[in-house]
């Protein structure tokens, strides 16, 4: 089989498939582990996909992030989890990012009974925060309606303005090689933002996030402790070289 047709057969497989594994490509396309490796290397350089760990998977489109209501009833109960373990980090007096998202949504109740001041980017969680009487600063600007965060270039000054103790953050896909990433250009100048100004970062996610890439990097590994329900096995020991991760399975 040629080079063009052999990579074009790939291609057709993510195209169906969202993602799929080198070993099942050395099956199906009847060549050597090299060869695919080859295949998707010079793939992923002509834009084509992402590698990631044990195969390769589709470049997400920008356009392509869930809204706010389709994330907030996925895996509910491991977002729970996170963030009851979240809160815990969190004393009184404390100043905290809280950023757009569904698990860092799910701190709000744990923190009620807290003395400190919350920063954050999102509508609907100071909308919860005040109806906790917790005290808080919204930063200002355009609102992504499809997320209700809040993005754009004078909502990135207003919060340089701010010394932070905790940044806990929400992000779409964690990856080994291409770190935290996120559809959005500019929700990801936002994140990585609040990040430099934290003394203290977290990345609350669940499992599912765990190995995917998005269009535009926040950050690298090594910028946040990782507080997620579980690893997954085959990404953990990749993970574990350039970050913590702290687990909290039930």
């Amino acid at each position: 089989m040629l080079t063009e047709e052999r990579q074009q057969r790939i291609l057709d497989y993510l195209a169906t498939e969202k993602i799929v594994k080198s070993h099942d490509l050395v099956t199906r396309l009847q060549t050597s582990e090299s060869t695919i490796r080859r295949d998707l290397s010079d793939l992923e350089a002509a834009g084509k996909l992402i590698r990631i760990h044990g195969g390769a998977k589709l470049i997400a489109k920008v356009d392509a992030e869930e809204n706010l209501l389709e994330k907030s009833v996925k895996n509910t109960q491991e977002k729970q989890l996170i963030a009851q373990a979240a809160a815990s980090l969190v004393k009184d007096q404390d100043i905290i990012y809280l950023d757009a998202g569904s698990t860092t949504y799910e701190m709000i109740p744990y923190l009620k009974d807290k003395d400190l001041l919350v920063v954050t980017n999102s509508v609907k969680h100071a909308t919860l925060l005040a109806d906790y009487q917790l005290a808080t600063i919204i930063i200002g600007g355009m609102i992504k309606l499809s997320t209700q965060a809040i993005i754009g270039a004078h909502s990135v000054k207003q919060l340089e303005q701010f010394r932070l103790d905790h940044a806990f953050m929400g992000m779409n896909n964690l990856h080994a090689d291409y770190g935290y990433t996120t559809p959005d250009i500019e929700e990801a100048t936002m994140k990585r933002t609040a990040m430099n100004q934290a003394e203290n970062v977290w990345v609350l996610v669940d499992h599912t996030k765990f190995g995917g890439t998005s269009f535009a990097q926040v950050a690298t590994l090594d910028k946040a402790t990782i507080l997620t329900d579980y690893c997954p096995k085959e990404v953990l020991d990749s993970f574990t070289q350039k970050t913590t991760i702290k687990e909290f399975m039930s």
